[in-house]
């Protein structure tokens, strides 16, 4: 089975986002769809599975498939439960609902969900984007398309996306910027750009394979069009000498000669590739420590953060700063930067340090003003160092038309506003550069030029990011946090992955160890105040039954428990038996523990 786009074509108002586009995906095939920002790859998402009209063509085989759709954004379901919102996705399909809430219990439990009545209005953007992606599996689709699935996820979510895609069964289409999802879990690339004469460029294999395929490619195209300068050459050479007559030899030549031209201009157009422009420019301070912590640490109410950090931030430092969401790496930067004082410890920055500071959030644009006025606030010329340049110049080198000069920052995508906070960053010299999150909604081209900029950076970088590619190639040691408040400096990403998996299994386990504390503490203790003494009222079989009665409650909860902690079987459409079968276990462990505890008490009161 495949999905056919046919001569698509697409545009909003003036602006072309791709035309004539043609290719056949298979739904056994695991594609990497990648492009520039506004090239068009969300929208074609929305066209194949039927969310958009194309303006011209059309998609074929949609009918025959199953197709599961992971907008950018996130459904909003503030007044349903997490269980309630999972379920909402199969209400079109004629599954009985018995079948439904089964395949929806035993994917949360694969998926960790701790509460599914938890009301979605409460999830983190985390869990929200967990439960859209859990809303697409539930529905056992033939083929997946999924927009950017690693958005708000943290180290540990996306290491959840990256595990699903690399064991599923299910064709997908996967729009991503990680580039370690799209090396793990692609078998073929597409990439979506005007620059290629058919408008995307494709060739199966990982990313990197297509990266080398891409190169040859490029590197093809740069001998055509030098053999097609020379060829022009000499037609222009030819022309120049006049014409020597009217006959048909001479006037196709004079016409083969034009078609040169015009495909030498095409050829160097679309060979032509805008990139960003960034150079951070550097403050040349010579001080050996811009920023050194003593036993740096903080904390909310009795929550710990981080604790005993001792760092020291100088020229040249690449430090990253990881850890699952919630573990307090934007508040260690802000506790650099001196927007938060810490709890515990001491922070000395040098005099007069200049830093700048990227946020993820956008909180330092004024969403009102127009990018003209955002780029330049004090004119239309702006000055860099020595050199003045005026304000249409400077947004071209963050790929910004002259037409977007007077368009609300508030009205730009969230690469662009991320291209603006790159832009406002470079108009003054600083010592530190401190980036929290800075590929997000970025493209791979921008994600692989601010890399290059940040290595050439003669300042420190530190560094908060998601995005492992970046981390291992810009960091040479990484600040990790945990979840227990635990903070250590490490020599690699893989390091602290590591460790994490080490501590996140140490909790776990200590929790198990409490219940099960707990547990036998609850039992001791309704033996002790409701046991009697032996009197005339039990039999003698009914002693017996009544002395072993602690020992057969306690291996009843052990055997509840261990079935409760086995994975439950993969839901199919064959196996429906198979899962009954399992919640029955489930159901009939648990009436042996209530009717042990209903005969203990019936035996204490026969006892009297």
């Amino acid at each position: 089975m495949h999905i056919r786009a046919c001569n698509l074509g697409k545009s909003f108002g003036e602006r072309t986002l791709f035309d004539n586009l043609s290719f056949t995906f298979h739904s056994d095939e695991h594609i990497g769809l990648i492009g520039p920002n506004g090239s068009g790859k969300s929208t074609l998402m929305k066209i194949l599975c039927g969310k958009e009209d194309a303006d011209e063509g059309e998609v074929e085989g949609t009918s025959k498939l199953c197709i599961g759709y992971l907008p950018q954004v996130d459904e909003n379901h503030p007044d349903l439960t997490f269980e309630q919102a999972l379920l909402s996705a199969l209400t079109d399909l004629p599954w009985p609902e018995e079948d439904k809430q089964t395949k929806a219990r035993i994917l949360m439990g694969k998926a960790g969900v701790a509460d599914p009545e938890q009301l979605c209005r409460n999830l983190s953007g985390g869990w929200r984007k967990r439960l859209s992606i859990l809303k697409v599996l539930v529905r056992e689709p033939d083929l997946m398309l999924l927009d950017e699935p690693t958005n708000h996820l943290d180290l540990a979510g996306i290491l959840w996306v990256e595990d699903i895609l690399q064991k599923i069964n299910t064709g997908f289409i996967v729009i991503s910027h990680d580039r370690y999802i799209l090396e793990s879990v692609t078998d073929r690339i597409i990439e979506i750009n005007p620059r290629y004469p058919e408008g995307y460029l494709s060739f199966p294999g990982s990313y990197s394979e297509f990266l080398e395929k891409r190169e040859e490619w490029f590197t093809a195209q740069n001998r055509h069009q030098e053999t097609l300068s020379n060829l022009v050459k000499e037609e222009i050479d030819w022309l120049r000498r006049g014409p020597q007559g009217r006959r048909t030899k001479r006037k196709s030549r004079i016409t083969s000669a034009h078609q040169k031209i015009d495909d030498l201009a095409e050829l160097k157009t679309l060979n032509r590739q805008r990139n960003l422009n960034i150079d951070f420019n550097a403050s040349g301070r010579k001080t050996n420590d811009l920023i050194t912590t003593t036993s740096l640490g903080h904390g909310f109410d009795e929550r710990k953060l981080f604790s005993s950090l001792n760092l020291t931030l100088s020229p040249g430092t690449r430090l990253g700063i990881v850890g699952n969401n919630g573990t307090g790496k934007t508040t260690l930067v802000r506790c650099l930067l001196g927007d938060i004082e810490p709890r515990t410890g001491k922070i000395k920055r040098a005099t007069q340090l200049k830093f700048a500071w990227f946020d993820q959030n956008r909180e330092l644009l004024n969403k009102e003003e127009t990018l003209r006025r955002t780029l330049a606030p004090n004119g239309d010329i702006i000055e860099i160092g020595k050199r003045k340049i005026h304000v249409a110049g400077w947004a071209e080198n963050f790929l910004f038309n002259k037409d977007q000069l007077e368009t609300p920052v508030g009205k730009l995508s969230g690469g662009e506003q991320a291209r603006v906070l790159l832009a406002n960053i470079m108009r003054q010299p600083v010592d530190i550069l401190f980036f929290d999150e800075p590929t997000n909604d970025l493209d791979i081209d921008s994600i692989e030029v601010l890399e290059a900029r940040l290595g050439e950076f003669p300042g420190a970088v530190v560094l908060i990011t998601h995005d492992r590619a970046l981390l291992d190639r810009s960091c040479s040691e990484v600040v990790g946090l945990h979840p227990n408040g635990e903070s250590r400096l490490y020599g690699e990403l893989a390091q602290w992955q590591r460790a994490e998996e080490n501590i996140l299994c140490q909790m776990n386990s200590e929790i198990a160890e409490t219940q099960s504390s707990k547990e036998k503490s609850s039992i001791a203790t309704r033996t002790s105040s409701n046991q009697k003494p032996t009197g005339s009222g039990l039999s003698r079989e009914e002693q017996k039954e009544f002395s072993r009665m602690e020992k057969s409650i306690a291996k009843a909860e052990a055997d509840l428990e261990k079935l409760q902690t086995q994975p439950a079987p993969i839901a199919n459409g064959n196996n429906h038996q198979e899962l009954n079968d399992y919640f029955q276990t489930i159901a009939d462990a648990q009436e042996k523990v209530d009717n042990l505890y209903s005969r203990w008490a019936e035996l204490e009161e026969k006892q009297g």
